[in-house]
């Protein structure tokens, strides 16, 4: 039944893909002879797409004529790529994620500040290759009101700021007042109010810092608004039990407050309990969703709060000679090298490996989940747009590479194509899309109507070339990436097109902000709070 019901569904609309392009003329451009690939419909054939200001208007097995054309012949044509976990959110940054593909770009983890995320957006209208967006940062906020950290030049970079605000540790290890945390969760509010895409979290940087109180106060700030919570969820990185612990933290709090979550690059121990239980509520109606990432390793600052001695080493096990890697020396630290660095860069990227590489290409068959890139930065952080890829400093493969890598781990494990086009690109639009945000519900699709940021590749030759030794090296296999309409990049070669748009809420006029009381900041079951149980039970045994 359910294959009938996709080919007449199938049917129906290629029948009405062909009556519009009979009306359409005039087109922008054309791209002829693809494998046209829509990840929500599942139509997979041979057309012609045609385009008009902006949107596709036409699809057809009819050749299309246009002011601008692309032979795909051979190629696949598919929806843009979407990353909800790009870090390096600079014009370099964005270059290289074009390269792999990338047509939308967020940072759902580290964020930016929320005092400042008009300043972030309106810094990028106009000269940014792919969409860009942000979702309001914890950390951040954490650090402008633990640790005084108010440098606003700073703070306007966004997702970066963090190399900066990391030198300090009250956001990391200090846990906050009460007049701290309403500050906190008043700034938040401040990011949600001018519009980000949702809340970002790093509170598995924060172990000992962020108490369950706090994070179910900053998921229901989000919640008022209907936007999601992402977080690197706390105890990761961990063990096959407190990782899925963490999870279940996030996705618990969701649930209670009716709102959505995406629980972040979750291809650590115990992902598979994690991937089961996000499916399970996907189910049952609930706009909760994960991401991976194909790498074995990871990338974060050398200061993280997991990487000291006493759980790196003692508690799980690992020795830094193997696990912990100096992109830019190529060289893998010691203990006494480890200790060094910590005390002159404390902000230091560093590759962690930390999984199996033959798990690398089954994350990427789990249904309900994006490939997320963490890209993280390479400096100089500034540079502009067509700086030499050849001359960035050391950063994880995974900044230039994730797309590529996904298509060349798929190709080489027999992983079909449109389960690849899903966790690349559909698959974000549709839930980020269910919380209302407009942007996404135009994207991630192939189809009439829908807004033209497309991806044309050779599915045989599309590959990742970074490497852990040599991380900036771009992609190669891309036909076209088109971003609005407009071709950004073709034939692996970058064009001098900012065509991006913001991806955000519209701003609202007034906040959503409610201070917590002292009573529930501080609530112990002694406090007389409403759902208190002194008294409730027995006190001398009885039954």
């Amino acid at each position: 039944m359910k294959a009938t019901t996709s080919l007449f569904v199938t049917t129906f609309i290629v029948g009405l893909l062909t009556v519009s392009a009979a009306f359409a003329q005039d087109f922008d451009l054309v791209i002829n002879n693809g494998r046209v690939m829509d990840p929500e419909t599942l139509f997979d054939d041979i057309a012609n797409v045609g385009i008009k200001d902006g949107r596709i208007v036409a699809i057809s097995s009819d050749p299309l004529t246009g002011a601008e054309t692309i032979d795909a012949t051979g190629q696949i044509v598919a929806p843009g790529f979407i990353d909800t976990h790009f870090h390096f959110q600079m014009p370099i940054g964005y270059s290289l994620g074009l390269r792999d593909g990338l047509t939308s770009s967020m940072d759902f983890e580290l964020g930016c500040a929320g005092s400042y995320i008009g300043d972030w957006y309106e810094a990028r209208a106009g000269v940014t290759g792919p969409n860009y967006g942000c979702a309001v940062s914890h950390e951040l906020a954490r650090a402008m009101f633990i640790d005084g950290f108010d440098d606003a030049d700073v703070l306007k970079q966004g997702p970066l700021a963090a190399l900066e605000a990391r030198k300090n540790t009250g956001w990391s290890a200090t846990r906050p007042t009460l007049d701290q945390g309403n500050a906190i969760l008043e700034e938040i509010d401040k990011g949600l109010q001018a519009g980000a895409v949702g809340i970002g979290s790093t509170v598995g940087y924060m172990r000992s810092g962020v108490s369950a109180r706090e994070m179910f106060e900053v998921q229901k700030v989000g919640a008022r608004y209907g936007r999601a919570t992402g977080a690197h969820t706390r105890y990761t990185l961990g063990t096959d039990t407190s990782e899925v612990n963490g999870a279940q933290e996030l996705v618990t709090n969701a649930i209670a407050l009716g709102a959505p979550a995406i629980v972040l690059h979750f291809n650590n121990p115990g992902w598979r309990v994690t991937h089961e239980m996000i499916t399970g509520l996907q189910e049952r109606g609930f706009n909760i969703w994960g991401e991976v990432y194909p790498y074995a390793a990871g990338s974060t600052t050398i200061n993280a709060e997991f990487l000291v001695p006493e759980v790196w080493l003692d508690q799980f096990g690992n020795r830094y000679e193997d696990t912990m890697l100096d992109p830019v020396t190529g060289e893998y630290y010691t203990l006494d090298t480890y200790t060094a660095t910590i005390a002159s860069e404390p902000t230091r990227p560093i590759v962690v490996f930390k999984m199996p590489e033959e798990d690398q290409a089954k994350w990427l068959t789990l249904k309900g989940v994006t490939m997320a890139s963490d890209a993280t930065a390479a400096t100089p952080y500034d540079a502009p747009w067509d700086y030499p890829f050849d001359q960035l400093g050391g950063t994880h493969p995974r900044t230039a590479g994730a797309r590529g890598a996904t298509i060349r781990l798929g190709r080489e494990n027999n992983i079909p194509m449109m389960q690849l086009m899903s966790i690349l690109s559909y698959t974000a639009a549709k839930h980020l899309g269910d919380t209302g945000l407009k942007f996404m519900q135009e994207r991630g699709r192939i189809q009439t109507g829908m807004v033209a940021d497309i991806v044309v590749f050779d599915p045989v030759l599309f590959t990742d070339n970074s490497t852990y030794e040599n991380g900036a090296i771009p992609s190669t296999g891309m036909k076209a990436v088109i971003v609005n309409g407009q071709v950004t990049v073709r034939d692996d070669v970058l064009l001098p097109v900012f065509a991006g748009q913001p991806i955000r809420f519209d701003p609202e006029d007034k906040p959503r902000f409610e201070p917590i009381s002292e009573a529930a900041w501080n609530a112990q079951f002694s406090t007389g709070m409403p759902g208190d149980f002194t008294g409730a039970f027995p006190v001398d045994g009885g039954n």
